[in-house]
């Protein structure tokens, strides 16, 4: 059952991006090599394999407080991203449903597909 105030639709997330809103905090859990292949413009690169890396710093890089939404390839890493910010105290934290491959279907078809 889809909660729609933990998830954000592809379509949603492109019109979020246009308003281009500075406390928007963007999040891309997927791997260097997929990152390479494809991204969006302002998300920063937290690969789920460094969680060890970033995850004690992540309360003072972000705001748990405003709204942050995560993206990784079809949706499932963001998904457990997700879960664990909102566990750490996080109060406004989206999925991006269908992660990037639905975004590159639905709303921009020049981005690669992989």
């Amino acid at each position: 059952m889809p909660h729609p105030h933990l998830e954000i639709s592809v379509q949603e997330l492109a019109l979020r991006l246009a308003e281009a809103d500075p406390d928007l905090q963007l999040i891309d859990v997927r791997e260097p090599h997929e990152v390479a292949i494809v991204h969006l413009e302002g998300f920063d690169v937290l690969p789920l394999s460094d969680f060890t890396h970033w995850s004690s710093t992540i309360k003072t890089r972000y705001n748990p407080q405003k709204e942050t939404l995560v993206i990784c390839h079809h949706g499932v890493r963001s998904e457990q991203m997700c879960h664990w910010l909102r566990n750490i105290g996080f109060t406004n934290v989206k999925n991006i449903v269908g992660g990037i491959h639905a975004y590159a279907q639905l709303v921009d078809s020049t981005l690669a597909c992989y």
